[in-house]
Protein backbone atom coordinates (compact mmCIF):
# COMPACT_ATOMS: atom_id res chain seq x y z
CA UNK A 1 0.00 0.00 0.00
CA UNK A 2 2.80 2.49 0.39
CA UNK A 3 3.54 3.22 -2.95
CA UNK A 4 -0.74 3.92 -3.13
CA UNK A 5 -0.47 6.64 -0.87
CA UNK A 6 -1.29 10.26 -2.25
CA UNK A 7 0.78 13.35 -1.09
CA UNK A 8 -1.33 15.92 0.34
CA UNK A 9 -0.75 19.33 -1.40
CA UNK A 10 -3.21 21.44 -0.01
CA UNK A 11 -5.42 20.98 3.13
CA UNK A 12 -7.64 22.85 5.48
CA UNK A 13 -11.39 22.64 6.94
CA UNK A 14 -12.50 23.35 3.30
CA UNK A 15 -11.10 21.16 0.93
CA UNK A 16 -8.38 19.07 0.39
CA UNK A 17 -6.06 18.94 -3.13
CA UNK A 18 -4.35 15.47 -3.40
CA UNK A 19 -1.56 14.10 -5.89
CA UNK A 20 -2.69 10.78 -6.85
CA UNK A 21 -0.56 7.88 -7.17
CA UNK A 22 -1.36 6.00 -10.38
CA UNK A 23 -3.59 2.64 -9.59
CA UNK A 24 -5.35 4.36 -6.74
CA UNK A 25 -9.37 4.45 -7.27
CA UNK A 26 -10.06 8.04 -6.88
CA UNK A 27 -13.57 6.82 -5.14
CA UNK A 28 -14.90 3.30 -4.18
CA UNK A 29 -15.74 0.90 -6.60
CA UNK A 30 -19.28 -0.01 -7.02
CA UNK A 31 -19.07 -3.62 -7.36
CA UNK A 32 -15.90 -4.38 -4.84
CA UNK A 33 -15.96 -1.67 -1.81
CA UNK A 34 -13.58 -3.19 -0.52
CA UNK A 35 -10.63 -2.05 -3.03
CA UNK A 36 -8.13 0.85 -1.58
CA UNK A 37 -9.48 3.93 -2.98
CA UNK A 38 -8.68 7.90 -2.40
CA UNK A 39 -11.73 8.75 -0.74
CA UNK A 40 -11.53 5.86 1.95
CA UNK A 41 -8.21 6.84 2.66
CA UNK A 42 -8.51 10.54 3.31
CA UNK A 43 -11.83 9.89 5.32
CA UNK A 44 -9.84 8.16 7.64
CA UNK A 45 -7.15 10.68 7.98
CA UNK A 46 -9.84 13.82 7.98
CA UNK A 47 -13.33 12.38 8.74
CA UNK A 48 -16.23 13.03 6.16
CA UNK A 49 -15.37 13.95 2.34
CA UNK A 50 -17.11 14.76 -0.35
CA UNK A 51 -16.53 14.08 -3.78
CA UNK A 52 -16.21 16.80 -6.07
CA UNK A 53 -14.86 14.94 -9.77
CA UNK A 54 -12.69 11.96 -10.09
CA UNK A 55 -9.84 10.76 -12.37
CA UNK A 56 -9.57 7.14 -13.59
CA UNK A 57 -7.77 4.40 -11.89
CA UNK A 58 -4.76 4.01 -13.98
CA UNK A 59 -4.60 8.02 -14.05
CA UNK A 60 -2.12 9.83 -12.02
CA UNK A 61 -2.55 13.78 -10.73
CA UNK A 62 -4.50 16.34 -9.15
CA UNK A 63 -7.73 15.73 -7.49
CA UNK A 64 -9.46 17.49 -4.86
CA UNK A 65 -12.45 16.93 -2.52
CA UNK A 66 -14.60 18.44 0.18
CA UNK A 67 -14.67 18.71 3.68
CA UNK A 68 -17.81 20.45 4.09
CA UNK A 69 -21.25 20.54 2.22
CA UNK A 70 -21.40 23.92 1.62
CA UNK A 71 -17.82 23.72 0.35
CA UNK A 72 -19.32 20.81 -1.75
CA UNK A 73 -22.06 22.98 -3.57
CA UNK A 74 -19.55 25.55 -4.11
CA UNK A 75 -16.81 23.75 -6.19
CA UNK A 76 -19.99 21.50 -7.61
CA UNK A 77 -21.23 24.34 -9.74
CA UNK A 78 -17.52 26.04 -9.90
CA UNK A 79 -17.17 22.67 -12.35
CA UNK A 80 -20.48 22.99 -13.46
CA UNK A 81 -19.63 26.52 -14.70
CA UNK A 82 -17.06 25.21 -16.36
CA UNK A 83 -14.70 27.96 -14.21
CA UNK A 84 -12.14 25.02 -12.70
CA UNK A 85 -9.27 25.30 -14.94
CA UNK A 86 -8.03 20.56 -15.47
CA UNK A 87 -4.94 20.15 -17.74
CA UNK A 88 -3.17 16.87 -18.33
CA UNK A 89 -0.26 15.56 -19.88
CA UNK A 90 -0.87 12.92 -22.43
CA UNK A 91 1.60 10.44 -24.43
CA UNK A 92 0.12 9.87 -27.80
CA UNK A 93 0.29 7.87 -30.35
CA UNK A 94 1.59 9.03 -33.78
CA UNK A 95 3.71 12.04 -34.72
CA UNK A 96 1.03 13.76 -37.09
CA UNK A 97 -0.54 15.77 -34.94
CA UNK A 98 -0.88 19.88 -35.47
CA UNK A 99 0.62 21.93 -32.90
CA UNK A 100 -2.49 22.55 -31.12
CA UNK A 101 -6.38 22.12 -31.53
CA UNK A 102 -9.81 21.83 -30.32
CA UNK A 103 -11.77 18.81 -30.32
CA UNK A 104 -15.78 19.07 -29.62
CA UNK A 105 -17.89 15.48 -30.26
CA UNK A 106 -20.53 14.53 -27.74
CA UNK A 107 -19.96 11.34 -25.71
CA UNK A 108 -22.23 8.33 -24.51
CA UNK A 109 -21.46 5.21 -23.41
CA UNK A 110 -21.21 2.54 -25.72
CA UNK A 111 -24.18 0.17 -26.90
CA UNK A 112 -22.25 -2.91 -27.21
CA UNK A 113 -19.53 -2.55 -24.81
CA UNK A 114 -19.84 -1.65 -21.06
CA UNK A 115 -17.38 0.41 -19.74
CA UNK A 116 -16.55 1.95 -22.94
CA UNK A 117 -17.21 5.49 -24.12
CA UNK A 118 -17.91 6.36 -27.70
CA UNK A 119 -18.78 9.98 -29.79
CA UNK A 120 -22.12 10.14 -30.41
CA UNK A 121 -24.04 12.62 -32.08
CA UNK A 122 -27.18 12.50 -29.12
CA UNK A 123 -24.30 12.53 -26.45
CA UNK A 124 -23.29 14.58 -23.98
CA UNK A 125 -21.13 17.83 -25.03
CA UNK A 126 -17.46 17.10 -24.70
CA UNK A 127 -14.53 19.59 -25.33
CA UNK A 128 -10.65 18.90 -25.21
CA UNK A 129 -8.04 21.97 -25.95
CA UNK A 130 -5.21 20.45 -26.67
CA UNK A 131 -1.59 22.01 -27.20
CA UNK A 132 1.55 19.41 -28.42
CA UNK A 133 4.35 20.03 -25.78
CA UNK A 134 7.25 17.31 -27.57
CA UNK A 135 7.83 15.66 -30.47
CA UNK A 136 9.15 11.98 -31.22
CA UNK A 137 9.49 10.07 -33.75
CA UNK A 138 6.35 7.77 -33.41
CA UNK A 139 4.80 9.75 -30.29
CA UNK A 140 3.61 13.36 -29.44
CA UNK A 141 3.54 14.59 -25.91
CA UNK A 142 0.56 17.12 -25.52
CA UNK A 143 -1.20 19.55 -22.87
CA UNK A 144 -4.71 19.03 -22.63
CA UNK A 145 -7.21 21.21 -21.01
CA UNK A 146 -10.83 20.00 -20.98
CA UNK A 147 -13.80 22.04 -20.20
CA UNK A 148 -16.17 18.98 -19.48
CA UNK A 149 -15.35 15.84 -17.50
CA UNK A 150 -16.89 13.02 -19.27
CA UNK A 151 -15.67 9.55 -18.69
CA UNK A 152 -12.73 8.57 -20.41
CA UNK A 153 -12.88 12.17 -22.23
CA UNK A 154 -9.13 12.72 -23.48
CA UNK A 155 -8.76 9.11 -24.08
CA UNK A 156 -11.81 8.66 -26.50
CA UNK A 157 -11.43 12.26 -28.17
CA UNK A 158 -7.76 11.56 -29.38
CA UNK A 159 -9.00 7.91 -29.96
CA UNK A 160 -11.44 9.71 -31.98
CA UNK A 161 -8.69 11.61 -34.08
CA UNK A 162 -6.34 8.87 -34.99
CA UNK A 163 -4.50 9.88 -31.80
CA UNK A 164 -5.16 7.36 -28.74
CA UNK A 165 -2.91 7.39 -25.57
CA UNK A 166 0.04 5.59 -26.54
CA UNK A 167 -0.89 2.86 -23.86
CA UNK A 168 -4.26 2.35 -23.59
CA UNK A 169 -5.98 -1.53 -23.58
CA UNK A 170 -9.52 -0.35 -24.18
CA UNK A 171 -8.78 2.42 -26.95
CA UNK A 172 -5.41 2.19 -27.87
CA UNK A 173 -3.09 0.12 -30.04
CA UNK A 174 -1.03 -1.12 -26.87
CA UNK A 175 -1.49 -2.64 -23.19
CA UNK A 176 2.21 -1.59 -22.21
CA UNK A 177 5.25 0.33 -23.45
CA UNK A 178 8.49 -1.49 -23.99
CA UNK A 179 12.46 0.35 -24.73
CA UNK A 180 12.83 -2.13 -27.31
CA UNK A 181 10.16 -0.33 -29.55
CA UNK A 182 11.96 2.80 -29.73
CA UNK A 183 15.57 1.15 -29.52
CA UNK A 184 15.52 -1.11 -32.26
CA UNK A 185 18.72 -1.19 -33.06
CA UNK A 186 21.38 -2.98 -30.40
CA UNK A 187 19.28 -3.58 -27.98
CA UNK A 188 19.44 -6.93 -26.87
CA UNK A 189 18.31 -8.97 -23.48
CA UNK A 190 19.98 -11.52 -21.87
CA UNK A 191 19.34 -15.46 -22.78
CA UNK A 192 16.88 -16.04 -20.22
CA UNK A 193 15.69 -12.49 -19.40
CA UNK A 194 12.53 -11.47 -20.06
CA UNK A 195 11.58 -7.57 -21.25
CA UNK A 196 9.61 -5.03 -18.67
CA UNK A 197 7.85 -2.66 -19.68
CA UNK A 198 8.60 0.70 -19.37
CA UNK A 199 5.43 1.48 -18.74
CA UNK A 200 1.91 -0.46 -18.15
CA UNK A 201 -0.68 2.05 -17.55
CA UNK A 202 -2.22 5.15 -18.72
CA UNK A 203 0.16 7.57 -20.12
CA UNK A 204 -2.19 10.22 -18.61
CA UNK A 205 -1.12 12.84 -15.75
CA UNK A 206 -4.02 15.37 -14.07
CA UNK A 207 -0.62 17.84 -14.16
CA UNK A 208 -2.39 21.19 -13.42
CA UNK A 209 -5.74 22.22 -11.57
CA UNK A 210 -6.98 26.47 -10.55
CA UNK A 211 -9.74 26.87 -8.79
CA UNK A 212 -11.59 29.18 -6.65
CA UNK A 213 -11.21 28.14 -2.97
CA UNK A 214 -14.64 27.29 -1.55
CA UNK A 215 -14.79 29.88 1.27
CA UNK A 216 -12.80 33.09 0.58
CA UNK A 217 -13.03 32.99 -3.39
CA UNK A 218 -9.40 33.22 -3.54
CA UNK A 219 -7.73 31.58 -6.45
CA UNK A 220 -5.65 28.63 -6.17
CA UNK A 221 -3.29 27.18 -8.75
CA UNK A 222 -2.09 23.69 -8.16
CA UNK A 223 0.81 21.84 -10.15
CA UNK A 224 2.36 18.09 -9.43
CA UNK A 225 5.36 16.46 -11.16
CA UNK A 226 4.86 14.01 -13.40
CA UNK A 227 5.06 10.09 -11.41
CA UNK A 228 8.59 8.40 -11.91
CA UNK A 229 7.46 5.66 -14.82
CA UNK A 230 5.72 8.68 -16.81
CA UNK A 231 9.08 11.03 -16.12
CA UNK A 232 10.89 7.37 -17.23
CA UNK A 233 9.37 7.26 -20.62
CA UNK A 234 9.73 10.08 -21.44
CA UNK A 235 13.63 10.55 -20.90
CA UNK A 236 13.70 7.55 -23.18
CA UNK A 237 11.76 9.06 -25.52
CA UNK A 238 13.94 12.16 -25.51
CA UNK A 239 17.11 9.77 -25.97
CA UNK A 240 15.94 7.08 -28.38
CA UNK A 241 12.93 8.23 -30.34
CA UNK A 242 13.71 11.65 -31.38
Amino acid sequence: MAKLKPEILFEDEHLIVAHKPPGLLSIPDRFSPEKPNLMALLSQQYGKVWTVHRIDRETSGLICFARTEDAHRHLSLQFEQRTVEKTYLALLDGASLPDEGTIDRPLAASQNQPGKMVVAKKGKTAITHYKVVDRFRHFTLVEARIETGRTHQIRVHFESIGHPLAVDSLYGRREAFYLSEVKSKGYQLGRDQEERPLMSRLPLHAWKLALNHPHTNERLVFEAPLPKDFAAVLKQLKKWGK
